[in-house]
C-alpha cells in the first residue's frame, strides 16, 4: 500500500488557496478513481483506490497545516505503512508557480506542514512532491496572507495543469518509486 498525503487546511474558506494545493491533488485522484473520502482512524479523511494492482490510501488531514504530522503518524501506524511507501504533497513558496519538484528526502524548506511531519516522525527521510506557488517577486507583507490567498485567474490555469500532472506523478511514484518519478516529473508545467 502507498500512502499519499495531500496537505492543506480543512475549512471550506481555504478551498482554492495556495496552501491547499496538496488537497487538490488527492481530490483529483479520488475523483478519477471514484473513491469517496470518509473519516479515517485518526485526524484525517481517507479514500482507498487501486492503480494497476497497487493499493493507494489517499489522505486529507483534518488538522490545520501546522499539525499535519498527527494525521500522517496516525495513518502510518494504523495501516503499518513504511515511510518509503509514503508521499506527501504540499505547496512550496520557494518554487515558482508551475514547478513540480519531487524529492526522496530533505528539509522542510519553510513549509510548516512538512516541518510538523518531520518533527513527529523524527526524520526527514520520506518522499515529497512540492508544488510551486510563488509568482514573481513576493508581495510585501505576511507570507501567511499570501499562502492563504487564492490563485489569480492566470495562476489558476497553470495550477489546474499542475494538479493534473502531479496526479500522474503520484501514480508513477506508486508504481515505479520516487527515483523514477523524479526523472519523469521534476519540471515546470507551462
Amino acid at each position: 500500500m502507498k500512502l499519499i498525503i495531500g496537505l492543506g487546511n480543512p475549512e471550506p474558506r481555504y478551498d482554492g488557496t495556495r496552501h491547499n494545493v496538496g488537497f487538490e491533488v488527492v481530490d483529483r485522484l479520488a475523483s478519477s478513481f471514484q473513491a469517496p473520502f470518509k473519516a479515517g482512524k485518526g485526524k484525517y479523511h481517507e479514500a482507498k483506490c487501486s492503480h494497476r494492482g497497487e493499493s493507494l490510501l489517499l489522505v486529507r488531514p483534518t488538522t490545520y497545516m501546522n499539525h499535519s504530522g498527527q494525521a500522517v503518524m496516525a495513518a502510518m501506524q494504523f495501516y503499518k505503512v513504511k515511510r518509503q511507501d509514503m508521499l506527501v504533497i504540499c505547496d512550496d513558496l520557494n518554487l515558482p508557480v508551475g514547478t513540480i519538484r519531487l524529492r526522496a528526502k530533505g528539509s522542510d524548506g519553510g513549509q510548516n506542514g512538512l516541518k510538523h511531519i518531520i518533527q513527529q516522525m523524527g526524520t526527514n527521510e520520506f518522499s515529497r512532491l512540492r508544488i510551486g506557488i510563488r509568482k514573481g517577486d513576493m508581495p510585501p507583507g505576511s507570507f501567511s496572507s499570501f499562502v492563504l490567498g487564492k490563485f489569480d485567474e492566470e495562476e489558476r490555469k497553470v495550477i489546474d495543469r499542475v494538479v493534473e500532472t502531479s496526479a500522474d506523478a503520484v501514480l508513477d511514484f506508486a508504481l515505479n518509486g520516487i527515483e523514477h518519478a523524479m526523472t519523469q516529473f521534476n519540471k515546470t508545467v507551462a
